[in-house]
């Protein structure tokens, strides 16, 4: 009888451990996927993320700071300040951030995740506006480039972010419930 006692107590034992295992494991993909988007959303802060070719040879850039103009051998031009673009910027990966160090809080992870994927379409949409509107005002044709294709990259990494809080999310409830 002791013996069953024994057994029976170390299995719950090895329950316990189970759940502290992966409590501990929480958090730590999308934790990964919020960093990695931190990172990508600040190569925008840097250099030209969209470029276009004119006909008359010269080149048109869209920056943080804004829309330049680049004539062969003289300064850039700036056409037009784009302020709501950079502050997306600025929002994305200050909101990334901080959505990785409030692990404790899921419900608040959750909603900032869900603001980051809000904020990040935002971005794609108005990048197809200056697209748009640029190839239209200037009739210039875009030169396809490695950061066009990081918007989408940030929007799946922020799904991704936000399906692993909601798992982890579940699985602590779940974990609640069996109490």
């Amino acid at each position: 009888m002791n013996l069953l006692f024994k057994a029976s107590n170390l299995n719950e034992k090895k329950v316990n451990l189970d759940v502290l295992i992966s409590a501990k494991m929480i958090q730590r993909i999308q934790s990964l996927y919020l960093s990695l988007i931190t990172l990508i959303s600040l190569l925008f802060i840097k250099g030209s993320y969209l470029v276009f070719s004119e006909k008359s040879g010269s080149f048109i850039r869209v920056t943080f700071n804004g829309i330049f103009r680049d004539n062969m051998g003289q300064n850039p031009d700036l056409i037009e300040k784009m302020l709501p673009l950079s502050a997306l910027i600025i929002l994305i990966p200050v909101i990334s951030l901080i959505t990785v160090f409030v692990f404790k809080s899921r419900k608040i992870q959750m909603r900032l995740s869900l603001i980051l994927i809000i904020l990040i379409i935002i971005f794609v949409a108005a990048l197809i506006y200056v697209s748009f509107g640029t190839i239209s005002k200037f009739d210039a044709t875009i030169i396809p480039g490695i950061k066009m294709i990081l918007p989408i990259l940030l929007f799946v990494l922020s799904i991704l972010a936000y399906m692993g809080i909601r798992k982890d999310d579940l699985l602590v409830k779940s974990y609640d419930r069996l109490r």
